[in-house]
């Protein structure tokens, strides 16, 4: 447990750092494209190395990769496409409540048993992540809304199928492979989206690679320590834990940025999501 904790810390405050290194960016630039080449480049050639090698390989296992690197694929495409109608401080914490469906595919599909404590957690926090999404404009919301929510739907899958995973990924390495594969189709779809939406391969503007490489390698590091933290936790409870970032994203937002508008309904929003984070942390 010890070591999962440590991990999903690692995780959020990565999470958190790259975001703040796209904030910093132009839109055009097209900020995650530059950095999933980043990880790609860096990274990408050991992990896959380590998957192929260390993996305990079936036909199972193939299959998993496969309906995750599609699931991860579809995450990005549609949250781009919400992010395209509504801001981001309405669609993400919507895409985010994605725990609440990992919850109830574990125990319908796969038996998990998930005690009292977890489910309030869970249910408090996805409720404070929907109260800071009502705090937003809402822009062209009933589009960006259906959006969000199929994000959240994909990162369910995705997360279950890298739970199941994860148990034939003994290292690191081949754990970080995972990643790879997701982020490889995924940087091919966004590519694809790219060239049909824009008409062009490459976006028209490139961020300063000081910011896009170690963005890059704290997208994929970030992924691969909640895989890592799926050996000792639920899945669940891995990706409701990761909410930790938004919960410190908020607050830079209010305290260090000065974003004040509705301050005090995201302030509760946030006071809400760390009390389910606690309730979830007391009953791990």
């Amino acid at each position: 447990m010890t070591a999962a904790a440590l991990a999903l810390t690692a995780a959020v405050l990565m999470h958190v750092a790259w975001n703040l290194l796209a904030r910093a960016s132009h839109p055009d630039s097209r900020f995650l494209w530059w950095a999933l080449v980043g990880y790609l480049v860096i990274l990408g050639p050991w992990s896959l190395y380590a998957l192929v090698t260390e993996a305990h390989w079936s036909y199972s296992l193939a299959g998993l990769l496969v309906v995750s690197a599609l699931a991860n694929s579809v995450y990005f495409l549609v949250l781009g496409a919400a992010y395209r109608r509504a801001p981001v401080a309405l669609v993400y914490p919507i895409a985010r409540s994605s725990p609440l469906l990992i919850a109830i595919w574990s125990s319908l599909f796969f038996g998990e048993v998930i005690a009292a404590g977890g489910w309030i957690g869970i249910l408090v926090s996805v409720g404070g992540l929907l109260l800071m999404a009502a705090s937003a404009r809402h822009g062209d919301s009933r589009r960006a809304l259906l959006w969000a929510v199929i994000a959240a739907f994909a990162t369910s899958v995705y997360s279950l199928s890298n739970k199941l995973a994860v148990t034939s990924l003994p290292t690191y390495g081949a754990q970080l492979g995972l990643v790879s594969t997701d982020l490889f189709a995924s940087f091919v779809a966004l590519s694809i989206e790219q060239r049909v939406r824009l008409g062009r391969w490459r976006p028209p503007a490139m961020p300063p690679i000081t910011r896009w490489l170690p963005a890059g390698l704290f997208i994929g590091n970030a992924y691969g320590l909640v895989i890592f933290a799926m050996q000792y936790l639920s899945a669940a409870y891995a990706v409701a834990f990761t909410n930790a970032g938004i919960v410190l994203a908020g607050l830079l937002s209010i305290l260090v940025f000065g974003e004040r508008e509705r301050w005090r309904t995201r302030l509760a929003a946030i006071a809400i999501i760390t009390a389910g984070l606690g309730a979830l942390a007391f009953s791990a």
